[in-house]
């Protein structure tokens, strides 16, 4: 799965940096050159993209001000 992603970015021509200590999961993220994703694959994939975020969204001002008023209450 995270090599599909990584070819997604790749072939969008956006730089990814994937992280990794292990060796194995290092060869794998590299192994990415070695097939292509079609049109109907890159667009399904886009459309994964909600918008939105399970984690912190520093650009959400809802979210920013309430970690700043929790900050404050502490």
């Amino acid at each position: 799965m995270a090599q599909v992603v990584l070819r997604w970015l790749v072939q969008r021509g956006v730089v990814a940096i994937p992280k990794s200590v292990r060796a194995e999961r290092m060869a794998e993220n590299i192994d990415v050159f070695d097939f292509e994703l079609t049109d109907d694959q890159m667009a399904a994939i886009a459309t994964l993209d909600t918008g939105s975020s399970l984690f912190f969204d520093h650009r959400d001002p809802a979210m920013v001000a309430r970690l700043a008023k929790s900050r404050l209450e502490a």
